[in-house]
């Protein structure tokens, strides 16, 4: 097998990975008419409740108009609720409600779950080099 065609593997596993782990959770997020990005957004600003918009926006990597409409459509469902900072009035901090928090575990769990069980089949020693691979996938970009 040449060099190209493992790449070509390597591609084509995280493709269908990537498909995996979301399939469940798109199907979900789309009975509701909502995306991928909704999961997104309902995870990062669980992980980090009273982060800012911008915090936001650094942690996706992406821009403020990619994420307004999908941002505006959680807060009027009430899955997310924000306040102003109480330094700095311009500031918008975001935090899940107590139904974008159910939301975001029943959408997450699923994923979790999955990881858990591939995890505990391939052992502890693949799990770290798996971990090691996305770290450097992330760290050359």
């Amino acid at each position: 097998m040449t060099r190209r065609q493992e790449l070509n593997l390597a591609l084509e596993a995280m493709f269908h990975g990537f498909r995996a782990m979301t399939r469940k959770p798109d199907e979900q997020l789309a009975l509701l008419g909502y995306s991928r990005i909704h999961h997104r957004l309902l995870y990062f600003i669980g992980r980090d409740p009273g982060c800012s918009v911008k915090d936001l926006l650094e942690v996706l990597g992406m821009s403020k108009q990619y994420i307004n409409k999908p941002l505006r459509t959680l807060l009027e469902a009430g899955y997310v609720a924000q306040e102003s900072d109480s330094a700095d009035r311009r500031i918008r901090r975001l935090r899940l409600t107590p139904a974008g928090k159910k939301l975001e575990e029943s959408l997450s769990s699923v994923q979790r779950k999955r990881f858990a069980k591939i995890f505990r089949i391939a052992g502890a020693e693949s799990e770290r080099h798996w971990h090691q691979v996305m770290r450097l996938l992330i760290d050359l970009e």
